[in-house]
């Protein structure tokens, strides 16, 4: 017996119920990103541009993500009527994937006169499902990721996610190069909805985690928890402002590309890998960092980064294109992956738990009118300087609105972020 003991196998043990909700949420994570980067970035701009749409319908749209943001108060009060956050959050990704895939439908089902309005209806009610799901998603994935691994946690996965695509922006920019519009359109969107699909479908075993609902039950009572937090609405406050300056150029990086300096859908792709690349790359390090310094202070050493992103387009006036290009989307992919990652851990680990919901909704209520005026300023000026210089037209936006946001990182972000 003591023979048959000493040679039997050890069995390994079973992943514990929190490494495999983790590995969940992180394969959950892969089909979005595919379907994400093909309906988002240089292919929204290119398929909107493909429909008729002109540079202010395109700010427009790169707007209306933000601006529905507003709604994650109300769902934010909602969210504490719910006994369970999981078959919500089923039904509203369910809604929100199916819609944003129709999209693609656009062009089979209606005149040509009608695509830019269909497309624009679609993608408001797709961008309200979107925000309700992604507020849902955020109180889960908050409490499903213990605080004392979040920030390497979303550091490794958001790593894994951008490399892969990386991939599909490559992929999908030659595509577009190899097929006529309507054909590789269609091609991606195939592939789109193969990864809608699957995306869903994982979003089943999402497991239903316990919800610590707020002492407040009333909406106004529970709303000023955030409003009267002064260090959490200041720091907000200013980060809406920088938002706005950097969305009045950023998202139309892609309509410059293509538009201005008349660059091929292959080589925008190269500048948005180069993007991706470089937040991949920074992903791990700010995730590190911030085990050691807080979400504001990191926070804060973002924004010069993003700031000199918009600088370098001057640049253009000197050295190569594609030089000066690639260089700016390097910056852009470090302070952007930075901020985006620090924001979130921001919002979820320097508020309190049972408010978590209604400061996360404040949060993106304030940015998210800041982000929607800003592309959608940011469109009309291209629209209005359609008879300026060259220059002016390619860069000169740019080094503007990059100088205007060095100025306020340096006199209030460093009285708000680093007191």
């Amino acid at each position: 017996m003591l023979m048959k003991a000493a040679v039997k196998p050890h069995r390994r043990s079973k992943p514990s119920i929190h490494r495999n909700n983790l590995s969940i949420a992180s394969w959950e994570g892969l089909p979005s990103v595919i379907f994400q980067t093909l309906l988002g970035g240089q292919f929204l701009t290119g398929f909107l541009l493909y429909l008729g749409a002109t540079s202010g319908e395109l700010g427009f749209v790169l707007a209306i993500t933000t601006f529905v943001n507003i709604a994650q108060i109300a769902v934010a009060f909602l969210i504490q009527r719910l006994r369970s956050r999981r078959r919500p959050l089923i039904i509203f990704i369910i809604l929100h994937r199916t819609l944003w895939g129709t999209t693609g439908l656009v062009p089979f089902l209606f005149p040509k006169e009608y695509w830019v309005p269909a497309f624009i209806v679609l993608y408001m009610v797709t961008c309200v499902f979107g925000t309700i799901s992604g507020m849902l998603w955020s109180s889960v994935i908050s409490d499903l990721v213990p605080q004392r691994v979040r920030g390497r946690y979303f550091g490794i996965r958001n790593t894994l996610l951008n490399a892969a695509g990386t991939v599909i922006l490559f992929a999908g920019g030659v595509l577009l190069d190899h097929y006529p519009q309507r054909q590789g359109f269609l091609i991606l969107y195939i592939v789109v909805w193969i990864c809608i699909a699957a995306n869903i479908a994982i979003f089943f075993f999402y497991p239903d985690i316990p919800f610590e609902r707020s002492d407040e039950t009333k909406f106004w009572p529970m709303l000023q928890r955030p409003l009267k937090d002064a260090s959490f609405i200041q720091s907000t406050a200013f980060l809406a402002g920088f938002l706005f300056l950097q969305n009045l150029v950023v998202p139309l990086y892609s309509y410059i590309m293509l538009q201005r300096l008349n660059l091929s859908y292959q080589t925008v792709s190269l500048m948005n890998i180069m993007q991706t690349l470089s937040m991949m790359g920074s992903f791990y390090v700010w995730g590190n960092l911030n085990a050691k310094f807080s979400n504001k202070k990191l926070l804060y050493w973002t924004l010069p980064l993003v700031a000199a992103s918009c600088l370098l387009w001057g640049a253009l006036s000197v050295f190569p294109t594609l030089l000066v290009l690639l260089a700016a989307h390097a910056f852009l992919g470090i302070g952007i992956g930075g901020f985006n990652q620090l924001a979130f851990n921001f919002m979820i680990g320097d508020t309190p738990k049972k408010d978590r919901p209604m400061y996360m909704a404040t949060y993106s209520a304030i940015t998210g009118m800041a982000s929607f005026f800003g592309p959608l300023l940011g469109g009309k000026l291209q629209e209005w300087l359609g008879d300026a210089p060259d220059w002016v037209q390619v860069y000169g936006m740019q080094l503007a609105v990059g100088a205007g946001m060095l100025v306020l990182v340096i006199t209030l972000g460093k009285r708000i972020l680093l007191r």
